[in-house]
């Protein structure tokens, strides 16, 4: 197998923005892994495109099946929210991957298939530039839901306090004030480790 490269950050960092980017410009022929969530989907998203959109019935079954390879649980003001990558058949021998996923994410993972085949790409970002844009794109929605907005602005603090960022081994760091000087340090760093 390839590489994964596993693409975290704080809510609002950027990362799916940089994540559509690398797969545009995909000089690593990178795939994606489609993770699950039982979260609604939102406005603008696909199923099996951003999630495979499930219910706890569902992530039972696969979990029942052994074919959870990660997973996380957020109590939201909402009921629990699972995110979580399934062994259903999209990760094969010969390619590299990209996924987006938390710091639990990539420890649990790294667990599974091993340091070595996984790559971390940490972005940053001011935490007021986060917040107006978690702000703008909550307002879009059709239903907003604004006290999950803020409990997962609050809770990134926890999730990526400097010991996990540590503890999990990362030691790069990019930073997202202007996005295509970003997306260029990332494709060097992978030119590098690819």
């Amino acid at each position: 197998m390839g590489s994964i490269i596993c693409l975290m950050g704080k809510s609002s960092t950027g990362k799916d923005t940089i994540y559509k980017r690398l797969l545009e410009d995909n000089p690593y022929s990178l795939k994606r892994i489609v993770p699950y969530t039982t979260r609604p989907i939102r406005i603008g998203e696909e199923e099996g495109v951003e999630y495979h959109f499930t219910d706890e019935t569902g992530y039972l079954a696969l979990q029942a099946g052994g074919k959870i390879i990660e997973a996380r649980a957020y109590h939201t003001y909402h009921g629990i929210w699972r995110y979580f990558t399934v062994d259903d058949g999209q990760i094969t021998e010969e390619d590299h991957y990209l996924i987006i996923g938390t710091l639990e994410a990539y420890a649990q993972m790294k667990r599974y298939f091993g340091r070595e085949k996984m790559i971390p790409l940490l972005i940053e970002l001011d935490d007021g530039v986060r917040l107006q844009r978690a702000l703008d794109r909550e307002r879009s929605q059709q239903n907003p839901r604004y006290e999950e907005m803020c409990r997962r602005f609050l809770a990134d603090s926890e999730d990526f306090a400097e010991g996990k960022i540590r503890e999990a081994g990362i030691d790069r760091r990019f930073v997202n004030d202007d996005l295509d000087r970003c997306l260029e340090e990332i494709k060097c760093y992978l030119g590098e480790r690819l």
